[in-house]
């Protein structure tokens, strides 16, 4: 499990809890089940019975009349519901599959390889590749479907066609073999630039 998923997780099953045990109060007070069953509500609980409101009338009132209270239940409430947003779209926009499947699809035996390692070994590996000054390697969406993206800084007199060649003959193929996992690949080539001549 990664550090997100765990984390993910962990909020989802406090909110959960929470939301559970605010209902089950509710539920408790709404079918009277305090007088019923001769069990006590926690101390401070202001829904005890059914004709119990959360907010009486002079509760609402208390603030309504001060000149700030709306703006501020409105901008903690507009906040709110913005983090909410953000929290989900982060959900959905996963750009990293985080953990990889070794040996397909379900992992063999359980063993999986973290992305950021693949990637990693990749752009090592490509980085020694003759007339390779720098390489760079991100691997993209989801576990059974991860993508690659490679990029390649090259020296100002190289060939991008052998060195694209060997790429895919090298590292990729390496990958490959290593993980079993068909990942297509995007390769962005660049010529670093000439440094500049000073003259006499």
């Amino acid at each position: 499990m990664t550090p997100r998923s765990a984390l993910n997780r962990t909020l989802l099953a406090l909110a959960g809890l929470v939301l559970l045990g605010g209902g089950l109060l509710i539920l408790f007070a709404g079918f009277d089940l305090y007088r019923r069953h001769g069990l006590g509500p926690p101390a401070g609980w202001p829904l005890t019975t059914p004709d119990d409101v959360l907010l009486g009338s002079a509760d609402r009132a208390r603030w309504s009349s001060q000149g700030w209270w709306w703006p501020a239940v409105i901008a903690a409430l507009a906040v709110a519901a913005l983090l909410a947003l953000w929290w989900l779209l982060a959900q959905l926009n996963r750009h990293r599959p985080g953990a990889l499947p070794v040996g397909g699809t379900p992992p063999r035996e359980g063993v999986e390889l973290r992305d950021r390692a693949l990637s990693d070994a990749i752009a090592a590996e490509a980085g020694a590749l003759p007339e390779v000054r720098h390489a760079a390697v991100r691997i993209t969406g989801r576990p059974a479907h991860p993508r690659t993206r490679v990029g390649l800084t090259l020296t100002p007199h190289s060939a991008p066609g052998a060195t694209l060649g060997a790429l895919c003959e090298g590292p990729l193929r390496t990958a490959h073999r290593s993980t079993g996992l068909d990942m297509p690949t995007e390769v962005r080539l660049k010529i670093a630039r000439h440094p500049p001549h000073r003259t006499q």
